[in-house]
């Protein structure tokens, strides 16, 4: 499992590599650079999903009702 991910800013294309917690998900995510919250798009359980180089843990392991 990876635990790494890079988050990309929608709006600003800044890049940060983040710890993603093993097991929840994260539904916010600021971005101090430029103040941009970013928080799941539709049908993603998290940021990480949505915007980030490698899917949450939960979401790698397959876990029925992730982060539900």
């Amino acid at each position: 499992m990876k635990v790494q991910s890079i988050l990309t800013c929608p709006v600003c294309r800044h890049q940060a590599t983040e710890t993603m917690p093993i097991d929840a998900c994260q539904f916010f995510y600021d971005f101090t650079e430029r103040g941009t919250r970013l928080k799941p798009k539709p049908g993603d359980c998290c940021v990480f999903c949505s915007y980030g180089s490698v899917p949450c843990p939960p979401v790698q392991e397959n876990r029925p009702g992730c982060c539900g």
